[in-house]
């Protein structure tokens, strides 16, 4: 075993807590808005594929929880709690409806979802890259959360167009006819 891989060898260490405390709070504001988002889109063609979301971001936060674990980074609560109540808070926002949904409202919560699975997806790539320094931390799953990350990002980039052209009108188009998804 070489010396940048033994254990331990993760420079920053106090940055990198901070880091995957910011990233496991998004994942709990996450978690709240796919949950709300689920309420929303009972019964549609978005049920089936909200639920495995729903169901794989509490993997995934359970996962950088124990990635964390593994590293000896402590949790924030304070910052569990701050995103728990920034997602309820978010839902006061000046929509152009004041008693009912708009339907915008859809449209921002698939694009906001979709922007967060890939600053997730980055999240997991940055810890990937601090493996190679620290050996605690299992690669093979963090391989397997950024492919994840990946094909929920496919069907959310599908499910923001679609909503999008419910909403405005227009072709949502094929997923492969869409630059950048």
């Amino acid at each position: 075993m070489s010396e940048s891989s033994a254990a331990g060898a993760v420079r920053n260490l106090d940055l990198l807590g901070i880091y995957c405390n910011d990233h496991l709070a998004a994942a709990t504001g996450g978690i709240e808005l796919v949950g709300r988002m689920l309420g929303r889109h009972r019964g549609t063609a978005h049920e089936p594929n909200l639920e495995g979301l729903l169901d794989e971001l509490r993997e995934e936060r359970a996962a950088l929880r124990s990635s964390m674990a593994a590293l000896g980074i402590p949790v924030r609560q304070y910052k569990q709690v701050a995103s728990w109540v920034g997602e309820k808070v978010s839902r006061l926002k000046l929509n152009g409806h004041v008693l009912s949904r708009s339907p915008l409202s859809d449209l921002v919560e698939f694009e906001f979802i979709a922007t967060a699975v890939l600053a997730k997806r980055c999240g997991f790539e940055t810890l990937r890259v601090v493996a190679a320094a620290d050996e605690r931390l299992d690669v093979a799953l963090l391989e397997r959360l950024i492919a994840q990350a990946d094909k929920q990002h496919d069907w959310l980039a599908d499910a923001r167009r679609e909503v999008a052209a419910r909403v405005f009108g227009g072709d949502p188009g094929p997923a492969a006819a869409a630059a950048d998804s």
